[in-house]
């Protein structure tokens, strides 16, 4: 007599259909498939639909958190949570409702709004995840990375490698936000993090407030390297890439276009990678950072690419579209974009909203993990590939 008896413990549970593709329920087949469930094993059969799709289809998806309602929760959790040890940062992070209510953005990249009271210090620790700070109002606050006191202001990028020691502090009387960027949902995946805790408080010395940082002293000379840079470790060695230099190369590029010279990627929509000085690469080794401006009554042609990104609204307003929702943003929002869904903006800021008079969108991907494993592809509407 044939049984059909189920290991207990075994996490592998088949069924048996009546579907295309899938071979004929019998009783043979119900006894294979049990036989299959106690030796912990799958057979492609059942899950090719599931694995290998005709295209990606992201478990995350598209979403937009308003940045006004953002600052405020932020603001309230200023007034009753601690930064110190234990919390380490006030950092309150965005949990893409695809994701099973896990603090992810997407599936491999973190996004969090950071928050620091007057006269606060977030204490010192490293960690593998690469991460960045980007400044979407407001000025007051120091980052410290490896000693090196970087100002943030209003629309600077602070990229920082991972395994490197920082800290913040706030100098001023004023409590200040800003995004943080990481590759924390990739580095749990892998289960390759490790995280180290440093000192409860910088030094005198490091607190500090240079209008520029040592890095910046050394590194942010267009075209020019220091002869005395030797090996370096991955990730750029310049710890601030400041606003007014983003904005004059995204008006260039404008500029250009209206004299008739080209310089935009499409018609009125500029657009600027933060490279690395040392490499001409990426900023850092998974995430890749971008600026874009689009010009007021100006369209981005919809496009596709695997991989997910998340942007945040610089200046301006218009409206988003990703996939089947489509809303109108303004300063400051944030949203999703994931792995295959359709992306295009819209303009629609003018003298009153923008101080460019156009739409500047920050963004980051994981372009460089995708592209390092030839999974990268692009897809505009209207072609092919």
């Amino acid at each position: 007599m044939t049984t059909h008896v189920t290991r207990p413990d075994s996490p592998v549970r088949l069924r048996a259909t009546d579907a295309p593709g899938q071979p004929d329920v019998t009783p043979a087949l119900e006894e294979l498939y049990r036989g299959f469930e106690r030796e912990l094993l799958v057979p492609l059969w059942t899950e090719i639909g599931d694995l290998m799709p005709v295209h990606p289809r992201s478990r995350a998806v598209p979403h937009l958190w308003r940045w006004e309602s953002l600052r405020g929760l932020a603001e309230r959790a200023g007034d009753i949570v601690p930064v110190g040890r234990g919390g380490e940062r006030r950092a309150i992070a965005l949990a893409n409702p695809g994701l099973g209510g896990r603090p992810f953005a997407t599936p491999t990249l973190w996004a969090a709004i950071q928050y620091l009271m007057p006269g606060e210090d977030a204490p010192e620790h490293r960690h593998t995840q690469h991460a960045f700070r980007f400044v979407v109002e407001g000025e007051g606050v120091w980052t410290v990375v490896n000693g090196d006191a970087v100002p943030m202001r209003r629309g600077d990028f602070l990229p920082q490698a991972g395994w490197n020691w920082h800290a913040h502090h706030n100098a001023t009387d004023r409590p200040m936000a800003w995004i943080d960027g990481l590759d924390i949902p990739f580095q749990y995946t892998s289960e390759a993090q490790f995280f180290e805790p440093g000192r409860d408080e910088i030094g005198d010395a490091e607190r500090i407030t240079p209008e520029r940082s040592r890095s910046e002293r050394l590194w942010a000379h267009p075209g020019l390297r220091p002869l005395s840079a030797g090996e370096l470790a991955p990730g750029t060695p310049l710890l601030s890439y400041k606003w007014e230099f983003t904005d004059r190369a995204l008006a260039d590029q404008l500029a250009l276009e209206s004299e008739g010279f080209g310089g935009t990627v499409e018609p009125g929509h500029a657009a600027v990678r933060y490279t690395d000085p040392a490499t001409g690469g990426d900023v850092l080794p998974t995430i890749r950072v971008e600026s874009h401006r689009v010009a007021r009554g100006a369209e981005t042609a919809p496009i596709r690419t695997t991989g997910s990104s998340v942007y945040q609204v610089f200046d301006g307003s218009g409206t988003i579209t990703v996939g089947e929702r489509t809303w109108s943003v303004t300063r400051g929002d944030l949203f999703v974009v994931p792995s295959w869904e359709s992306f295009s903006a819209r303009s629609e800021a003018g003298s009153t909203d923008s101080d460019a008079g156009a739409l500047d969108l920050f963004r980051f991907s994981d372009s460089p993990i995708f592209e390092a494993l030839r999974l990268d592809r692009t897809r505009t509407e209207g072609t092919t590939g």
